[in-house]
C-alpha cells in the first residue's frame, strides 16, 4: 500500500513530517505533493521542505491512502481552495482510507464525510462537523475508513493508528515499542 500526504505553506511541521517520519520507520511508503506552485512549501515554522511532487503531477490512482496535515493553512484555504476537496472526495469515492489531524478534519466536515461518525480534532476545529460526534479528549479517533487526530501532540498515535489500518496490531505495537513511548 502507498499513501499521499498533502503539503502547503503553513502545515503544522510535525504533523506532517513527523508523521511521514513514523510511517516509513514502520515501512510504509508515503509520498508528498505540493499544493503549491512549485514543489517547495514553508511549514509553520519556517522551515522549506520539498514534496516529492506537485499536485500537476499526481496520480490519484496511485495511491491507497490519504494523509492530511493541520496548521495555519487549513484557515487560510477551507474555503478557497478546491483541490484539497476535489483529492478528498476522490479518496472518499474510492474507498480508499483518509487519516486527518489537527486542523485538517475541516475539510472531512465541510464535506460531509464525518456526518454521523466519531470523530477528534484541535479544539474550535469541530465547528465544521456540526453532524458528527466529536469525542474531544480522545487523541485518535478510528472508522473503518478515516482516522482523526487531535493535534501535533498525537501524532505518534496518529501515525500508530495508520500503521494498524494498513499493516495490523503486531506492526503499530512495534512501531509505539520501537521508539520507547
Amino acid at each position: 500500500m502507498k499513501g499521499l500526504i498533502l503539503f502547503s505553506n503553513g502545515m503544522e511541521d510535525n504533523e506532517a513530517l513527523g508523521t511521514i517520519a513514523y510511517l516509513r520507520r514502520s515501512g510504509v511508503i508515503i509520498e508528498s505533493v505540493s499544493l503549491e506552485e512549485g514543489i517547495h512549501v514553508l511549514t509553520q515554522y519556517q522551515q522549506t521542505v520539498h514534496a516529492d511532487m506537485n499536485y500537476t503531477n499526481v496520480s490519484l490512482d496511485d495511491y491507497d491512502f490519504l494523509v492530511i496535515p493541520g496548521g495555519g493553512y487549513v484557515k487560510r484555504v477551507i474555503d478557497q481552495d478546491t483541490r484539497i476537496k476535489e483529492i478528498i472526495k476522490d479518496f472518499h469515492q474510492e474507498g480508499k482510507l483518509i487519516a486527518a489531524i489537527c486542523a485538517g478534519p475541516r475539510f472531512l466536515g465541510r464535506l460531509g464525510l464525518l456526518d454521523g461518525l466519531d470523530f477528534t480534532c484541535f479544539p474550535g476545529s469541530e465547528i465544521d462537523m456540526p453532524k458528527g460526534n466529536y469525542l474531544r479528549l480522545s487523541k485518535v479517533v478510528s472508522t473503518e475508513r478515516i482516522i482523526t487526530a487531535r493535534s501535533a501532540g498525537a501524532v505518534v498515535e496518529f501515525a500508530a493508528e495508520i500503521v494498524k489500518k494498513i499493516q495490523g496490531f503486531v506492526e503499530a505495537k512495534s512501531l509505539i515499542d520501537n521508539i520507547l513511548y
